[in-house]
Parts: C-alpha cells; structure tokens; sequence
C-alpha cells in the first residue's frame, strides 16, 4: 500500500515522501497517527497545496521540541519497585512508568513517546529513548530500585550483585571473627587452668 508521508518517520523516509508500507502498518499507525495519507492524486494534490504550511508546523514543533530535548537529555529519574533478593522485579517497567516520572519531575512527556527497547524486569540503571518529534529524540536513565537508599548506591556505580556479594562478604568476616574471638577465649581458659598446676609441682619439689 502505497502512502505520503505528512512528516518524518524513521527507517521510513521524509515528510512528502511516497513509500510503501503494509495496509495493516498504514491503517493502524500512520493513517491513525496522521502521520500520512494514501497515495491518491487528490491527496498528493492536497498534500502539494498545503506543503509550506505543514514544513512551518514540522519546523515550530521540532523547535520546542529541540528546547525540551535539551532540559531532558541525559536526564535520570528513580523508580521505586519490589524485587526478589536477586534483583528480579515482580512485573516491569513500562513506558507508562517512564512518562509519568518524568512528568512528576516537570518534563510533560506522552508514553507513546517513550520507546524501551528492551524489557525492564530488573533493578539497576536502564537507558530509554524519548522521541519528542520525528527529528528530536533523547534518552533518559531509569533508576529501579527499592527504595532511595538503594537507588542512590546505585547511582554511585554498584549494581544489586555488588551489595548482596558485600553483605555477604562481611557477615562471613563477622562469623570468623566470632570464631577467632572464641578460639582465643579458649586459650586464655587453657592458660589459666595449667598455672596452678605448674605451681603445685613446684611446691612439691620444694617439700623435698
């Protein structure tokens, strides 16, 4: 199916640019979206007519959109999220998630606008991109952690494997230095019971 595009759409080409496309890709994306008409004469016709109108809007949205990319960009946002002893989350991520801390945070963003390319289902930081304008698109860090103490650890570079190998790293110091602690106790008890026995001999070797 063939179609003009009323603005640009990546891996697809340019706005007045006739493709083609999959009708169900068209019909349920593009068309919907307004991001293209069939490729009629009456609406290439159409689209010729009201080309410099379209090219000033496409030029005035990717200006604010430029302006907001450059407050966004980079940006990194903590989601508080349950998860097991080993990091894995009960659910995911989504691009609901995404838009919604980022708008708590001042930046009014759609999650049609987010794109997670691959799936959220652990703690830990994880990049996602957000398309602000078929031209402009940024990416911003998601912190998953637990809590914001864990997210702030996180920030710092240690991942959830990190903090559980420390954790168990210092109680297995702790279990030897009670054992060593113990040991030692032992020895002093040693120590104290074979002096009065060495005193005794003494004393009987004075007797004699």
């Amino acid at each position: 199916m063939q179609v003009i595009l009323l603005e640009r759409v990546a891996k697809l080409g340019q706005m007045g640019d006739v493709v083609d496309v999959k009708p169900g890709f068209a019909r349920n994306y593009l068309l919907l979206q307004g991001k293209a008409l069939t490729a009629s004469k009456e609406n290439i016709a159409q689209f010729e007519e009201q080309k410099a109108q379209l090219e000033a809007r496409n030029l005035e949205t990717r200006k604010e959109a430029e302006a907001l990319g450059e407050r966004l960009d980079g940006q990194k946002f903590v989601v508080i999220r349950s998860a097991s002893d080993g990091g894995n989350l009960y659910g995911s991520v989504t691009t609901r998630d995404a838009s919604n801390v980022a708008t708590e945070n001042g930046f009014s963003i759609d999650r049609k606008q987010v794109i997670i390319r691959q799936p959220i289902k652990e703690l830990g930081l994880h990049e996602v991109e957000v398309h602000l304008h078929p031209e402009v698109m940024v990416v911003i860090t998601l912190n998953v952690a637990r809590s914001p103490e864990e997210a702030e650890l996180q920030e710092s570079g240690k991942s959830i494997q990190d903090l559980a190998a420390e954790e168990e790293a210092q109680a297995e110091f702790e279990v030897s230095q009670l054992f060593d602690d113990i040991g030692s106790a032992a020895s002093d008890d040693d120590e104290g019971d074979a002096a009065p026995a060495r005193s005794d001999e003494a004393a009987e070797g004075d007797d004699d």
